[in-house]
């Protein structure tokens, strides 16, 4: 058994047991030299010095601090960075991979969870089942079993913007449902549209042509107000449209005012700006449904995360390549 490398946290310290439960934390150790008392959120902290100076692997999460030259300079051995969450772009910078460090990414297990909200979204707006219920708690009755027009999931239109993880992963899921799905996204070709069996379509045809738009596109300066005003009138009226991506990618002011004209639904788990100011009309709009960015990792979902870092270290252990490696040649434009 080849010997274990010395590994540190770098994280919020709370995380830690959410992300490594016992027996996640058990499996990480057997294959890492970890001490879970010491979380590093300061590369500069005496206490963590000696520890740094040997580390050749540093198991990150959100609340990592930036990894830039000072703080590099502070794990001269580091050969691996495990991030037990999405997004790297957050903390890494271009002398990370100036210096060959290795970087692995739970991104695509984060992405699961946040595919499976977009989903039990689609099907319930679908049923309109957010109008269904403010109806039936005004009213205190509704005419059980009556058929109701205009509502259902068979054939229903949906258009995937972005191909990312999760836009890949949301795919998937629709598959086993009678749902036409269709995707817009710059950077793929219709061959590999026909790998992931959706047709692919120019942004405004799929807007157009959509029942339900789903929003999966990263955030870059090129996406910021993706959906804007003329995007928005493109859309059926009593279209939906589901942004789990970043808030930067809609405009909310424009959003608002179809909103309040009553020609669209929106479901939003991130906004612009996070939190929304108390103030924000969205709160009050009866056809806005908001969450409060909870679509990712939550709960006992954290531990699929230190899962995915412990089966990447023990895949460093043995030798073997990463399988989550991150790419930083497409980082800028990956979500």
């Amino acid at each position: 058994m080849p010997e274990r490398p010395q590994a540190v946290f770098a994280m919020t310290a709370q995380n830690v047991p959410h992300i490594f439960p016992p027996e996640v934390l058990a499996r990480l150790r057997a294959c890492v030299e970890i001490d879970p008392t010491l979380v590093v959120d300061d590369f500069t902290d005496p206490r963590a010095r000696e520890t740094l100076a040997r580390a050749e692997v540093l198991v990150t999460g959100w609340g990592c601090p930036t990894l830039d030259a000072a703080a590099l300079d502070a794990v001269p051995a580091l050969r691996a960075v495990l991030h037990a969450a999405g997004s790297v772009k957050g903390f890494t910078t271009p002398e990370v991979w100036k210096r060959g460090i290795l970087v692995s990414s739970a991104a695509a297990a984060n992405a699961l969870p946040v595919a499976e909200y977009t989903l039990a979204m689609i099907l319930l707006a679908g049923k309109d089942v957010f109008a269904f219920r403010d109806l039936l708690r005004t009213r205190r009755t509704y005419p059980y079993g009556g058929i109701v027009p205009g509502i259902g999931n068979f054939h229903r239109r949906v258009g995937v913007v972005g191909a990312s993880r999760i836009g890949r992963r949301l795919i998937e899921l629709l598959r086993p449902h009678d749902l036409v799905v269709s995707l817009a996204d710059p950077y793929v070709d219709e061959a590999e549209a026909g790998r992931l069996g959706v047709p692919l379509l120019p942004l405004d045809e799929l807007l157009r042509t959509s029942d339900i738009v789903t929003v999966h596109a990263p955030q870059t300066p090129e996406t910021r107000r993706l959906v804007g005003a003329r995007e928005l009138a493109l859309m059926p009226d009593g279209s939906v449209l589901i942004n789990t991506a970043r808030g930067s990618l809609v405009d909310h002011d424009a959003l608002v005012e179809e909103l309040r004209a009553g020609r669209l639904t929106a479901i939003l788990d991130v906004t612009d700006p996070e939190p929304l100011p108390a103030g924000s009309p969205l709160f009050d709009l009866p056809n806005a449904f908001l969450t409060p960015h909870l679509a990712g990792s939550q709960g006992n979902e954290l531990a699929r995360l230190g899962l995915t870092v412990v089966a990447e270290a023990e895949r460093l252990l043995t030798g073997d390549g990463l399988r989550y490696a991150v790419d930083h040649s497409v980082l800028e434009r990956a979500a």
